[in-house]
């Protein structure tokens, strides 16, 4: 027994790294067909991405249970933002230790279950749109993924890649000039190229990019879609948090949103219901049509117990905005930065994965079928 049993974990040994470099199935299912499985989505916000390291900005590290917890409340997706640069030396190589922990945290969310997005966060901001930044951010961008892309080359389709977050001029946030649009479809072209580079599962990986700081109207009107060698592979990012007084600005008394506000005071009418539908809509008629599917990659109403005690209003956006995204072939996912007090957006509890307001998840997810 004792002979069989030593015999047989030396196989495993042996044979378990062999399987794992055995490449997941790629389905033949285009970015839209994909983007039908995927609804709706949660993000494991200010985590991976957060500067200073995993736990700095007040959330701990990412477990198995809350990412079980999470598909059993009915999300498909989940997004991890993800920092690389505060992890890489001068040459912008990745420490093994933090691929390693990014690849731990990928494998306990697909063991979930669920679809799995990672990116290259904010991280710093040094993805500045402009021509005299574009061939350093080329260079470290075409770098990281380089390294992210081999790492996970051998990875099934429920593993995306999401090229850049948000980017724009440093704390501009008009409309972009000729040389933003033209640095920052740029970046999205060389993310394209250097995954495809990569080999593997990456040749026909679902590659996500992202309109110019994630905003619909300037990605309606700007951005274009990066020339593939992969078929109807490819995703468009936007974010909404519309009308920003009432979704993220908590320090005023716009506290109230749509039809079923009462005190006219309280609420913006300029980003309403038929607003929503508008914005969603642009964004099927852009991309969705064409065959590029288009991932809302964040949004979020925070708390506002101090007008709102039952979250009646935060919980009738959630909705709207789950629905309509739906409805327009959006695949929605849902902000969450972890903190479930007021004045945010947390909605697991982030070390056991219970639900901090279940019924906001259920309205979500019900949302979202």
């Amino acid at each position: 027994m004792k002979a069989r049993y030593l015999l047989a974990l030396l196989a495993a040994v042996l044979i378990a790294p062999a399987q794992a470099q055995n490449p997941g199935t790629m389905r033949n299912l285009t970015s839209v067909q994909l983007a039908t499985q995927m609804s709706p989505g949660w993000n494991l916000g200010n985590s991976l991405e957060a500067i200073g390291g995993e736990t700095a900005w007040g959330n701990p590290p990412a477990n198995q249970a809350l990412f079980k917890a999470v598909k059993a409340a009915g999300f498909k997706t989940v997004r991890i933002p993800v920092s690389w640069s505060q992890y890489a030396d001068a040459n912008y190589n990745i420490s093994a230790s933090w691929m390693a922990r990014v690849k731990e945290v990928v494998d306990a969310a697909r063991s979930a279950g669920l679809y799995t997005i990672i990116n290259v966060h904010w991280d710093g901001g040094w993805q500045q749109p402009t021509y005299a930044a574009q061939a350093g951010a080329n260079a470290r961008l075409a770098k990281f993924w380089t390294q992210i892309g081999t790492t996970f080359k051998n990875y099934d389709d429920y593993l995306l890649f999401a090229g850049t977050n948000e980017v724009m001029v440093e704390s501009v946030y008009s409309a972009p000039t000729a040389e933003n649009i033209a640095v920052q479809n740029g970046f999205n072209q060389v993310f394209v190229n250097t995954v495809r580079g990569t080999g593997g599962n990456n040749g026909q990986r679902h590659l996500i990019v992202q309109g110019y700081n994630t905003n619909i109207d300037y990605t309606y009107a700007t951005n274009t879609v990066p020339t593939d060698s992969a078929s109807k592979r490819l995703m468009m990012e936007v974010h909404y948090y519309d009308p920003y007084n009432f979704t993220l600005n908590t320090a005023n008394g716009i506290w109230q949103w749509g039809a079923i506000a009462t005190i006219a005071s309280a609420t913006e009418t300029w980003a309403n219901e038929s607003y929503v539908d508008a914005q969603f809509q642009k964004m099927k008629t852009r991309f969705i049509d064409k065959g590029v599917a288009v991932i809302l990659g964040e949004y979020a109403a925070s708390l506002r117990t101090e007008y709102d005690t039952p979250g009646k209003y935060r919980q009738y956006w959630d909705q709207y905005i789950t629905k309509s995204a739906y409805q327009h072939g959006l695949v929605p996912v849902y902000w969450d930065n972890g903190p479930t007090s007021n004045h945010q957006s947390g909605l697991f509890n982030r070390s056991t994965g219970a639900q901090a307001y279940p019924a906001v998840i259920s309205t979500i997810v019900n949302a979202a079928q």
